[in-house]
């Protein structure tokens, strides 16, 4: 009797252990804690820890501490990175129906880009990119926009942006669209730009409103161009590995703070470009412009049946889909 209880008392501590035994999360993104990345990976980890009951530590890891954003994802599929907020033109290289997204003038409107997201066109894109790669999007987060940025003048008309070099991600859509547009586009990791900016390597680039301000490109390039050509997401990515790491209690909590905190980064991202712009003007000693798109726009249609008629029937329909979406 006494060896029965022994080892009864015995399964019940390993299944006790096991069921209490602590994973962690280290959670990776490449601009500073004070980001706008850094919002909802705060939002997330404090989520996640209580939906969990603490058995999942979430150990943020800003300024690309873990990786780079250039190579985040593939050290995902990899196993060595467990999730990681990456820009979705720098999802686009290792899966490239991400890059239905990052077309030019795609989204109408912040009201369309979140109907996309959070409706059949976004879940479908969850469901590839897990099938295609093993690794899971948990969340897209906030909207944002791309603003452009230069040193040397500023930009009334497309014709202003000739000749102009301006940093590109190494993404294919983004060098044909400012190409398109007229400037010289220069591919460079994001690591390199900001010295790039500094030496005038290049004359500027576009990046989020929120990363103009944090990285004080406004110190460098004091020409703000408003052209709200590109808008998307940075997406919470985590690998396969660590979700396989999960119990169906975590990954219930994992998945439920992932929705939540990107309602909550909307929230916040809804009101805050428009201060940012007005900051980095009356702060940040920028001069702003915002031209006429009507030219961009008639630019970024040939880009987009360009992109579309390349990749295939795939992606010209969830081109379609997304359009219908605004209808």
């Amino acid at each position: 009797m006494r060896h029965i209880l022994s080892a009864a008392l015995c399964a019940t501590s390993v299944f006790a252990s096991a069921h209490a035994a602590d994973i962690t999360m280290n959670l990776g993104w490449a601009t500073p804690l004070e980001s706008d990345n850094g919002i909802i990976a705060t939002k997330f980890e404090e989520l996640v820890e209580t939906y969990s009951d603490g058995s999942i530590d979430v150990k943020l890891r800003c300024c690309a501490q873990i990786a780079t954003e250039d190579d985040a994802f593939k050290a995902m599929q990899l196993g060595t990175v467990d999730a990681y907020l990456i820009s979705q033109n720098n999802v686009s290289p290792h899966w490239p129906l991400m890059d239905v997204f990052v077309l030019p003038y795609i989204f109408q409107s912040t009201e369309h880009l979140l109907k996309v997201a959070d409706g059949d066109v976004g879940q479908q894109m969850k469901e590839r990119i897990l099938a295609d790669t093993g690794v899971t999007l948990l969340t897209f987060g906030g909207p944002s926009y791309r603003d452009f940025f230069n040193s040397d003048r500023p930009i009334n008309t497309m014709a202003d942006m000739d000749g102009l070099k301006i940093r590109v991600p190494k993404n294919e859509v983004m060098l044909k669209t400012f190409e398109a547009f007229g400037a010289e586009p220069v591919p460079l990791a994001w690591s390199e730009t900001p010295t790039a900016l500094q030496t005038g390597t290049i004359d500027g680039g576009d990046n989020g409103t929120n990363v103009i301000q944090e990285m004080k490109f406004f110190e460098f390039a004091p020409y703000l161009t408003i052209l709200d050509h590109f808008s998307g997401f940075t997406p919470l990515l985590a690998s396969g590995r660590f979700m396989d790491k999960l119990d169906d209690g975590q990954r219930e909590a994992v998945m439920r703070a992932a929705q939540e905190a990107g309602e909550y980064h909307s929230e916040i991202l809804s009101s805050a470009t428009d201060k940012i712009r007005d900051w980095l003007v009356s702060e940040g000693g920028m001069q702003i412009t915002r031209p006429d798109r009507a030219d961009f726009i008639a630019a970024a249609q040939t880009v987009q049946q360009e992109i579309a008629a390349e990749r295939g029937d795939d992606f010209a329909a969830l081109v379609s889909d997304i359009q219908a979406v605004a209808d």
